[in-house]
């Protein structure tokens, strides 16, 4: 239980600039991979600072896929 938290805060900590899309995808499975084993700890123990560390990591996620959609084409 503890390996999942530390391993997600230095997620957290790792430097999110000038990556490749690969790079990109690869950080969006891991957060999603991380929340999702956060949320099973979460719904066993109910700790708020489980769910902030989940919130802190569901924004790098949309964050980075947001960057990865790109932006829309215009007409």
């Amino acid at each position: 239980m503890d390996k999942i938290i530390d391993q997600a805060l230095k997620f957290e900590e790792q430097k999110m600039k000038s990556l490749s899309t690969s790079d990109r995808v690869k950080i969006s499975r891991e957060a999603k991979r991380l929340i999702l084993a956060l949320n099973k700890i979460y719904k066993e123990k109910k700790d708020e600072k489980i769910m902030d560390l989940m919130k802190r990591l569901t924004k790098i996620k949309q964050k980075v896929e947001k960057r990865l959609k790109g932006k829309p084409l215009r007409a």
